[in-house]
């Protein structure tokens, strides 16, 4: 009598935290940077400008890094999308403009309740990046080329929107909240405790997933120290910000989490999701990693270009939204002078590549912090605009170069 058996399922062995570290280093070594480069850089200017100007942590200080450098960081978010396809997006700087002067007209001109113009200002913005995304993709017109053309183009529809010149007010306080309010402090706790718990849980559920298909999962000791690092950053974070920052609190109180701050959190962790959670994500890097091994592979690869500049786009209305809410106006220089080329370089430097198929939506966070922090500690030392862009274009330019070396490094040990 003849007994059948039956193979047991295999199971992956957990690597322990030291496996993973050296699987990190051997990564490093062999050229997979991620975003290393941006966080130490955000490190050593942070102490630099901290020990030459002390008054660069106090909290006022601290809240201002948030609200300025949030609507760059938002128009990155977008650009990552296009980055990942080898694509460039020249016009997202004016395309938040036009946006933000639709948002303004609907408000001003028109007297239409916030939504309703929020709403106007978004579908200006996905309807930009489907012409963009349509020229690039079915027509065959190389990225730069129309992306230019619309950076000149938008300029002038800008300038129509605003009356060749006019300053339009925004009046209205929902939107004028966004960057000039804040959240009452235990709010802003409740947030921290929310985001907290809510990363515990999908680390926890992401390795209990892949244990029981049979796949290597982080040990949950790596999970708490994860898990760990973002209770201590995000809680140092929440409680300098709570503190007081007015001069007369008697008068005004000025405290508690930015209003904008859970609005990019929000984004962040939606964009995230898509990336690396849905089919969709998968196909962008699959995309940017091959186009034509992607077409063979059933993927439509015109369809996720397109949809690439509509995400762009749209991010960079929402990045409009904010800027007007900061300025409390629109005129004809929102989006322009240096908006696109920070953005650009928030997403590049928080290790995001020019070449395409390698970054996330956080490198924008993280390059978009480089980016503030360069600008602000900067300022608190006197320097002109001048040395400003000095720094920030070596700064972009030494992160290119990381990427270049790293990919030469990637493809010479077999990474790539």
């Amino acid at each position: 009598m003849s007994t059948t058996t039956i193979p047991e399922k295999p199971v992956a062995q957990t690597p322990s935290i030291g496996g993973n570290v050296r699987g990190y280093l051997e990564r490093v070594r062999g050229g997979d940077m991620g975003a290393l480069p941006a966080i130490f850089g955000l490190i050593v200017l942070c102490v630099a400008f901290a020990i030459m100007r002390p008054v660069f942590l106090s909290a006022i200080n601290f809240a201002n890094l948030f609200t300025q450098g949030a609507a760059v960081a938002v128009i990155a978010m977008g650009l990552v999308f296009v980055l990942l396809l080898g694509e460039i997006d020249l016009s997202a700087g004016y395309t938040s403009g036009v946006c933000a002067a639709v948002l303004a007209v609907t408000l001003a001109t028109y007297g239409l309740p916030w939504y309703v113009a929020v709403l106007a200002a978004m579908i200006a913005g996905v309807v930009i990046g489907l012409l963009l995304g349509t020229l690039v993709a079915k027509v065959g017109i190389p990225s730069f080329v129309v992306t230019l053309a619309a950076f000149l183009g938008f300029q002038g529809l800008l300038l129509l929107l605003v009356r060749e010149g006019t300053n339009v007010a925004v009046r209205d306080p929902v939107i004028i909240a966004i960057e000039n309010n804040n959240m009452a402090p235990a709010l802003g706790w409740a947030l921290y405790a929310v985001c907290v718990l809510g990363y515990a849980l999908v680390q926890i559920v992401r390795a209990r997933r892949r244990a029981g298909r049979g796949l290597a999962a982080d040990p949950i000791t790596l999970i708490a120290v994860r898990v760990g690092a973002l209770a201590v950053i995000g809680g140092l974070a929440v409680y300098f910000l709570n503190l007081e920052r007015s001069r007369n609190a008697l008068i005004v109180s000025l405290k508690g989490v930015p209003i904008v701050v859970p609005i990019v959190v929000a984004l962040l962790i939606f964009w995230t999701f898509i990336l690396r959670r849905t089919a969709f994500g998968r196909h962008i890097y699959a995309v940017g990693g091959n186009a034509e091994a992607a077409r063979r592979a059933g993927i439509n690869v015109d369809r996720i270009r397109i949809s690439a500049f509509m995400i762009c786009s749209g991010m960079a209305a929402v990045g409009g939204v904010i800027a007007a809410s900061q300025a409390s106006s629109v005129d004809p220089n929102t989006g322009g002078s240096d908006v696109l080329l920070f953005a650009v370089g928030a997403a590049v430097i928080g290790g995001t590549s020019l070449f395409g198929g390698k970054g996330r939506v956080l490198d924008a966070i993280l390059g978009g912090a480089v980016v503030a922090v360069i600008n602000n500690g900067m300022g608190l030392m006197g320097y002109s605009a001048s040395v400003k862009y000095i720094v920030t274009g070596l700064v972009l330019l030494l992160a290119a170069g990381v990427d270049a070396l790293s990919r030469k490094r990637a493809a010479a040990s077999g990474l790539r």
